[in-house]
């Protein structure tokens, strides 16, 4: 990429990212701090990657997907996840039509543009791997029929910290069908402070349309376009490889890693750190995107071993040597 066009893309990425201003300025009004879940729940928009938020109850997790929703001309569908939902509750069924004398199609909660799965990890296997389909293919199959998923299409799952009584904990590959995963924190208390001030009040407030989804899909289209350097493309390349083999890159995580991160974690890492680029309004990806980025997008795709866990060694602490080893560019 020559000078010239580095110069265009940064323009037209500037001037698309303002548009996803507009949205979060909207958004905040119902939302108070929270900024990390912002900025990640746009990196997953613009970068068409699912999330997974792990945090306890009572932090806006719903309340912040379901403004985004309505910040943006979308379908959103919140489904409680219980030990008792079938597969069907999601894809949806067919029904038998007596006028017809036919089967039809009724099509589930996953029809819809946001999909707040809420506590993913409280339902068994079955439907998690009904979630994982529609996730991975963007579809979904009732019947002998497949259906496309509309688009954009985004699962924002929240699970509550494993310890809790009844979950089921989520297998590997379901995980690492999930771009990011965020830890989300109390809110400080002058933020909580301010909630208070807003929230309650007689009247909620709430977020209304300022955005077309065809918005979103331009300015994902910009993002698309953001130069990605050679160097930064091998940084992102060695980071994962660090986590497979870790000796080859001076580390010492001996015996506490049981698998490392998949080739996914490379093509996530690359894409969210270009989302990153993108809502700072920049044309290019710098080594800072990729390192903010990075522990969202490796975390849960370690799987650490028995000793670790023995010894208290926590994903984010091996992330963290990982970064601290591994040479920037």
């Amino acid at each position: 990429m020559h000078q010239g066009e580095v110069r265009e893309v940064q323009e037209w990425v500037q001037r698309e990212s303002a548009v996803i201003e507009t949205l979060l300025t909207e958004i905040r009004k119902v939302i108070v701090g929270q900024d990390y879940l912002l900025d990640r729940m746009m990196i997953g928009v613009l970068a068409d990657g699912h999330l997974l938020l792990e945090g306890v109850p009572g932090l806006a997790k719903t309340l912040a997907v379901s403004s985004l929703a309505s910040a943006v001309h979308a379908k959103f569908q919140r489904v409680q996840f219980t030990p008792d939902l079938l597969p069907a509750d999601l894809t949806g069924t067919l029904i038998y039509n007596q006028k017809s004398g036919e089967f039809e199609p009724r099509k589930g909660p996953l029809f819809a543009n946001f999909v707040l799965a809420d506590e993913i990890n409280r339902a068994p296997a079955k439907v998690q791997s009904a979630l994982l389909e529609a996730m991975q293919e963007r579809q979904v199959t009732i019947g002998d029929t497949t259906y496309p998923l509309p688009r954009p299409f985004l699962v924002l799952a929240t699970q509550n910290p494993i310890e809790q009584e009844g979950t089921y904990p989520l297998p590997e590959a379901q995980v690492d069908r999930f771009m990011l995963k965020l830890k989300l924190d109390y809110p400080k208390p002058e933020e909580e402070r301010q909630i208070l001030d807003r929230m309650g009040g007689a009247r909620q407030p709430e977020a209304t349309p300022v955005l077309e989804l065809e918005a979103l899909l331009k300015a994902r289209e910009a993002m698309h376009a953001i130069y990605v350097d050679d160097r930064i493309k091998d940084y992102a390349v060695r980071l994962v490889h660090a986590t497979r083999a870790p000796k080859e890159h001076a580390l010492d995580l001996e015996g506490l890693l049981q698998f490392g991160a998949s080739p996914r974690a490379t093509l996530a890492l690359v894409a969210a750190a270009r989302a990153h680029a993108f809502l700072r309004g920049r044309g290019f990806v710098t080594p800072e995107d990729v390192k903010a980025i990075g522990p969202d997008v490796l975390r849960h795709r370690l799987i650490l071993s028995f000793e670790a866990e023995a010894e208290s060694v926590t994903a984010d602490e091996v992330v963290q040597r990982v970064f601290d080893a591994v040479e920037v560019p």
